[in-house]
């Protein structure tokens, strides 16, 4: 990230309104998978960037741009809803503590089954683009790279974005830039 961040947000209505990403042109076939990282200390202003500029430039631009923001924390928190769960986990993590929370969540938050999940929440044909972001929000309970490869099979023509709180260098993740390197080769950088 030589660029400051503010350039980097300049950059980003222009890469998701072009007509590769759109598309999904131009990169041998592969999925478009993206991801814009930026410093986790931003992580305000990313979230205002998203809400207040990029969702309404996209609404209003002929034609729209039909998309969908996921926050990963709530579509978690959904999750545990629906199996009844969220009360049991806030009591088991006050009593039992968090090693014993994320053991016993590990088979309900199954990156695959959240992708699913998100599948059915969501008409993906009918979008030119989905958003992920809250990564560090739902860290450590998933892994942002399995839910990515989840995705694959899953969003098929539909590019996804996802806003990540760290460093992707093209070839690793590596959260709030302190976190120990995921690797994951299948996305592009949206703004290098």
């Amino acid at each position: 990230m030589s660029q400051t961040f503010e350039a980097r947000l300049n950059q980003i209505l222009p890469r998701l309104t072009s007509p590769e990403l759109l598309n999904n042109c131009g990169h041998g076939g592969e999925i478009g998978f993206w991801i814009f990282d930026y410093p986790p200390e931003r992580e305000m202003e990313m979230r205002a960037f998203l809400q207040e500029v990029i969702i309404p430039a996209l609404a209003k631009r002929q034609p729209p741009v039909k998309v969908e923001a996921v926050n990963l924390f709530d579509l978690v928190i959904g999750q545990l809803e629906e199996r009844k769960l969220l009360d049991k986990v806030i009591d088991m993590q006050q009593t039992k503590g968090d090693a014993a929370v994320l053991a016993s969540l590990r088979s309900v938050l199954k990156e695959d089954k959240l992708a699913q999940k998100l599948a059915t929440q969501i008409d993906l044909p009918s979008l030119d683009l989905l958003i992920l972001w809250g990564v560090g929000t739902v860290y450590p309970m998933l892994r942002t790279h399995t839910l990515l490869s989840a995705l694959h099979p899953i969003m098929q023509d539909t590019p996804l974005l996802m806003l990540y709180p760290g460093r992707y260098d093209g070839h690793s993740l590596r959260l709030f830039n302190k976190l120990a390197e995921d690797h994951y080769y299948r996305a592009f950088q949206l703004v290098p």
